[in-house]
């Protein structure tokens, strides 16, 4: 069994690329901070005298209590993923779907070919190219 100091230096191994990040980002830290303020406002406002039960009901009712805990909670969330060194992924995954939507069109059984030649016409001009028509009389290499 590993001794408790190995644990420890093991624990702080693991939780130095953290804590450095959180020592060097300016961003982390103001979310962090305005995530505190957000709570303790909400916690001052709550916190007047009352019980369990109307504390509950105001939080239910009060929608300017529950923007305050969303912004805390964004807040926190945001702090977070910057702690855990997570990137937005919005934009690629938006642009892998728009992706896979348009080639689903263009390579689609039914109508990819009149797509496809609506797009190469849009794109580059109607083409003077002969195409196949298929089934005629024979032509040249017939016997």
């Amino acid at each position: 069994m590993a001794k408790t100091r190995d644990k420890v230096l093991d624990a702080t191994g693991t939780a130095r690329p953290y804590i450095e990040r959180a020592l060097k980002d300016e961003d982390l830290r103001d979310n962090v901070r305005n995530a505190f303020e957000q709570a303790r406002e909400v916690y001052n406002e709550l916190i007047g005298g009352r019980g369990a039960i109307p504390l509950a009901a105001r939080v239910a009712t009060d929608k300017e209590i529950q923007d305050r805990l969303r912004e805390a909670i964004d807040e926190l969330r945001e702090a977070a993923d910057r702690v855990q060194g997570k990137k937005d992924h919005g934009a690629r995954n938006t642009t892998l779907l728009l992706t896979g939507i348009a080639l689903g069109i263009l390579f689609n059984p039914v109508s990819g070919a009149q797509t496809r030649k609506w797009l190469s016409d849009k794109l580059f001009g109607p083409s003077d190219e002969f195409t196949y028509q298929g089934g005629g009389n024979g032509g040249a290499g017939s016997s």
